[in-house]
């Protein structure tokens, strides 16, 4: 077990899949012509109550077309969120929040419509344009990191030092306020810099003063990851996808893969040693999350967030039933009380320890 001298870190868990800042909302009674047969198409395509469960959220009949279960929009011990499935709407009595697929992904997300249709939309996944940019983005934005003494410090302070691994991991840094500048001088256009989402709606750089993690779907870039060092909402993804698992090419051989929620919990873990780790950029999983982990016969180790809501336990808990619905042994970690992979690293513990750990998982 880890060193009780472990302190409770203060690092946010990962709650929802895909977290992003909020941005603009436009309403979807204001959306003419080709907008609103868009949204007509995408929630025929993608029920709520698919969308709901394909992210592990769980529920009970309530009625003859309605399920209840825990809200995902706020913390709660009593269900009070209800999904009709004839109307194809959602409403939590406990947090007074309701409306459809769109809506909901407007608030789960931090998304605006038109970023929630995108995430829906197939046809919105990156053409050659926009991934060329995003490689751009990226590459420019890992020169900077070495400029920013800042940034270095909290790649440290959370506890990754290995130069060598911050460069396979491709890590940047953005600090806001010259990538736009730095883009159009090589050509990209203004239009294609809003429609990746590297520019917000004011024209100014979407990333700000976060360090920025690629994340690739095999050689190309699909979307980037930024996580906050300073006060602002820690996540944000660029609208669109955010793919399958992190780096799963490198482990898809394991017979034992180690899933964690985090990309800082993915790198502690791999720079203390372990190769066979993986990264859900979340608890909750996307079907192809899902396909991935169940391709064929091996033991995925569940390594999430043991916090005081229990949310990151309850997911695992949750994972490992439809894991081993699909014949997939599903261990689950526990970590000490309020701790993650990496903060666990972060206070003392070390790759023997962790090893201890593995060993114990429960089923």
């Amino acid at each position: 077990m880890a060193s009780p001298s472990l302190e409770k870190t203060l690092s946010p868990t990962i709650l929802a899949l895909d977290c992003r800042p909020s941005a603009p909302t436009l309403s979807s009674g204001g959306e003419k012509g080709t907008v609103g047969e868009d949204v007509v198409t995408l929630k025929r395509r993608m029920p709520l109550l698919d969308y709901l469960q394909q992210h592990n959220w769980t529920g009970h009949p309530a009625g003859r077309s309605e399920i209840v279960g825990l809200c995902p929009l706020h913390e709660e011990t009593r269900p009070s969120f209800y999904v009709n499935t004839r109307k194809d709407v959602f409403y939590c009595h406990g947090c007074g929040r309701g409306g459809d697929l769109i809506r909901f992904l407007q608030l789960s997300r931090r998304l605006s419509f038109r970023q929630s249709l995108a995430c829906l939309n197939p046809k919105t996944t990156p053409e050659a344009g926009s991934i060329d940019v995003l490689e751009q983005t990226a590459a420019f934005y890992q020169q900077q990191l070495d400029h920013y003494p800042e940034a270095m410090l909290y790649l440290n302070k959370r506890g990754l030092h290995d130069p060598a691994l911050i460069k396979e991991l491709e890590i940047g840094y953005a600090p806001g306020g010259i990538l736009r500048r730095h883009l159009t001088a090589q050509g990209y256009s203004f239009d294609l810099l809003r429609q990746s989402g590297l520019l917000n709606v004011n024209g100014s750089d979407a990333l700000y003063q976060r360090v920025v993690f690629p994340l690739r779907e095999g050689e190309q870039i699909v979307n980037l990851y930024g996580r906050s060092i300073g006060a602002a909402f820690a996540h944000r993804f660029l609208p669109g996808t955010k793919s399958g698992l992190y780096a799963w090419e490198k482990v898809r051989h394991y017979s034992e893969v180690i899933l964690v929620e985090g990309l800082f919990d993915y790198a502690v873990l791999r720079q203390a040693g372990f190769h066979n780790v993986t990264c859900s950029l979340g608890t909750h999983l996307n079907a192809e999350q899902f396909h991935q982990l169940s391709e064929g016969p091996r033991t995925i180790y569940l390594t999430f967030d043991v916090d005081a809501n229990q949310s990151g336990q309850q997911a695992a808990e949750l994972l490992a039933h439809r894991l081993d619905a699909r014949g997939i042994a599903a261990r689950r970690v526990m970590l000490p009380q309020d701790h993650d992979p990496n903060s666990f690293f972060v206070q003392g513990g070390d790759a023997q320890q962790f090893q201890s750990l593995l060993e114990a998982a429960l089923p």
